[in-house]
């Protein structure tokens, strides 16, 4: 490209300089054409080499950063492989060590995934502050669904809703999926293309779920990009401070 524009400037120049009979007036501008043409290039040059530079930087960055997930997503797993199991022998060792490492080969970008503002800790902190949340609603649907159940009329209304979700990765509906399935009254079916199939044990609990407040604060602990939220704001207002 570099060469391309210097040869056309050239062949510019000299037309200039043909058609101005080397006036003066005709020499400065093919001056200022050839000087434009050259800085031109190695500005152009120069960016091309930062950006270069950068996407290396860049994917050297996602190696360093997929590595570190697969290690923290390990050994999280092999940490619950241990609770569960309660085997301290070699063998029930070594075989939950392969089978984390499988797992965390495989599906180490599942819990460790983009991340839109702040940090891994950011995430962390929302996800144990919206845990009394979540333990509210499993505590008063399941005194719903115990009314239900010891009412004489038993008013329930069994019915499946469908529902489009505003959460966008693989993640994030499976937390919904299993927020639903744990609350009691509600069973996820199937997600179709983000397309959630619920049953839901009556109106009430239908309406609840269609309010969408649970969606909304799964997608503010994950994080999702197109949701911006007070919080968010607050969590990175001290770092636009700093810049100020």
């Amino acid at each position: 490209m570099e060469v391309t524009v210097l040869v056309q400037a050239v062949y510019k120049a000299f037309e200039i300089l043909e058609k101005g009979k080397n006036s003066e007036k005709a020499r400065d501008e093919a001056r200022e054409l050839l000087y434009t043409s050259a800085k031109f290039t190695s500005e152009t040059k120069s960016l091309t080499e930062k950006r270069e530079a950068k996407a290396l930087l860049l994917s050297a960055k996602k190696s360093r950063l997929a590595l570190r997930n697969f290690f923290l997503t390990f050994f999280i797993l092999f940490a619950f492989w241990i609770l569960l199991s309660g085997r301290f022998d070699y063998f029930h060792l070594t075989l939950g060590g392969i089978c984390s490492v499988l797992v965390a080969y495989l599906c180490h970008d599942l819990l460790f995934f983009n991340i839109r503002l702040g940090d891994f800790r950011t995430r962390a902190r929302r996800f144990f502050l919206a845990g009394p949340w979540f333990m509210g609603q499993i505590f008063s649907a399941n005194l719903h669904v115990a009314y239900l159940a010891l009412s004489p009329k038993m008013p329930i209304d069994p019915q499946i809703i469908r529902f489009n979700t505003k959460l966008e990765s693989d993640i994030s509906w499976v937390a919904l999926a299993n927020s639903i399935t744990l609350t009691p009254g509600t069973i996820t079916i199937d997600i179709r293309e983000g397309e959630f199939f619920v049953h839901a044990l009556d109106r009430k609990v239908a309406y609840d779920l269609n309010t969408g407040e649970m969606e909304d604060k799964i997608a503010h602990v994950i994080m999702e990009a197109d949701h911006v939220y007070i919080q968010d704001v607050l969590d990175v207002a001290s770092i636009f401070g700093a810049l100020k």
